[in-house]
Formats: C-alpha cells, structure tokens, sequence
C-alpha cells in the first residue's frame, strides 16, 4: 500500500470539498489526529509497520465524510475508503481494517482492538490538552452553523455531559490526557453552579 499517494490524494481532496463552515471538523482537525494518533500508537509501543500505516490512514480518512454528510459521516467515510484506497494498492482486508477504525470514532465510541482505541483517543485527544476551550468554542460554532444547536443552548452543560460521558481507553490517554480532562470539568461545572446562582 502505497501511503504517501493515499495521504496525497485525501488531504487534495478535504481541502478543495469539505464545507466552509466546518469549523471544528476541518482539515486542521483531522492533521491534529494525524499527529495524536501517530504519538499515542509511538506511546503505546506499536512497532508493526503495517499497523502504523493503517492507523495513519484511518486517521486521515476517519472525517472525510463530511465532504458529503453530517450525521453518519463514519459509513460516508468508509464508502470513500473503500472506493479510493484499492487504487493506492491496500487489499481488502487492510480496509476493513481502516473502516472499523473510522466506525470506532463515533459516539459513543465503541472500538473493539487496539489500533480502534487508539484512533478514538486521537480523535478526541484535545479534551485533555491546552486549549480545550478555543477548541470546543470552534465546535460549538460549528453545530449553531449546522442547527444542530441554538443559540439559547446551554453550551456549558452540553459540554459538562460529554466530559463526564466520554472516557479514555489506551493507558498513555489515561495517564496524560485524563487529569487535565477532569480538570476541565471541574471548571465546567464551577462555571455552570455560578451561571445558574440566583
């Protein structure tokens, strides 16, 4: 499988057709899960060169069926991979492996191996890094842009719900990215109790 021509190809691609107003699940978003997986697949001590290029793969492909969706953008996504990534010599079994990756991201994530979990903690692996809040804020924009959300929406609460729904699955993810996770709740919920005082 030729890597280098798959990554080429779909980053053209996202960058000429995902919507404008994508601005949490732009391009940005899936070169950040590029860059988080390839560091929690080095943490984790994945050494196998086959499972480091699938699990590049997913990642770069894990959003780009937003190009065409936004609900259900996971099957959209795997219809791409499985349309384009023959061309660039992957076999089946190699995309099947890809497609479960992308599938693992939605939510509630349910990944079912390794290279799975490992992709769901890159994909949301800013829920416990330095800017969170810019980060979420861009995604809140996005949804009010998509209505999937109104401006009346307590946007705090949402945020507290998924914090507390969400939890890591690879040890490197609970070490590093879980303390300052729960401190961003923490804070959430601080904001919430003093918004809400009469």
């Amino acid at each position: 499988m030729n890597v280098t021509q798959a990554e080429r190809f779909i980053l053209g691609l996202l960058a000429q057709q995902l919507p404008q107003h994508l601005f949490y699940h732009g391009l940005h978003h899936t070169l950040d899960v590029v860059n988080a997986a390839n560091w929690l697949a080095k943490e984790e001590g994945i050494k196998d060169e086959e499972a480091l290029e699938l699990l590049k793969t997913a990642a770069l492909f894990h959003d780009c069926g937003f190009m065409y969706t936004y609900l259900n953008h996971e099957e959209a996504g795997c219809e791409v991979a499985e349309q384009c990534l023959p061309t660039f010599g992957y076999s089946p079994e190699q995309i099947a492996k890809i497609c479960g990756m992308i599938r693992a991201t939605k939510v509630p994530q349910q990944p079912q191996n390794h290279l799975e979990e490992i992709l769901c903690d890159a994909d949301l692996d800013y829920l416990g890094r330095p800017g969170f809040e810019s980060i979420s804020e861009t995604l809140h924009q996005e949804l009010l842009a998509w209505h999937f959300m109104k401006p009346e929406d307590n946007w705090t609460q949402k945020q507290i719900d998924f914090l507390q729904e969400h939890h890591y699955w690879t040890q490197t993810a609970l070490a590093q990215r879980q303390p300052a996770k729960q401190e961003q709740l923490h804070l959430l919920i601080q904001q919430q109790s003093t918004s809400t005082e009469p």
